[in-house]
């Protein structure tokens, strides 16, 4: 799984960046037919919004999430986007 990670208004640091790839790891043991990942951190005032889109078997999965914190804002996007693999994962096996 290849990580893409882009920053807008946002330095990019190697615990950030450590941060995410942890986060995206716990995600592929769930559905490990991930093959690219794009990761965009951006800043707007005092929000901070993580989003992803995630390259799959079958499919394109996206999601984002805002929060006052950048690490909240991220564990909440690793939440949404654990759904709906699980939910994809689910559509898969159906056929």
């Amino acid at each position: 799984m290849q990580i893409n990670l882009t920053g807008n208004h946002i330095e990019i640091t190697d615990p950030l960046r450590s941060y995410v790839s942890e986060k995206f790891t716990k995600l592929e043991r769930h559905f490990n037919h991930i093959s690219n990942v794009h990761v965009v951190l951006n800043v707007e005032k005092i929000r901070q919004i993580a989003e992803a889109k995630l390259n799959v078997s079958g499919g394109e999965i996206h999601a984002s999430s805002e929060h006052a914190d950048m690490y909240a804002a991220i564990d909440g996007l690793i939440d949404k986007l654990d759904r709906q693999i699980i939910k994809h994962k689910e559509k898969l096996n159906q056929h």
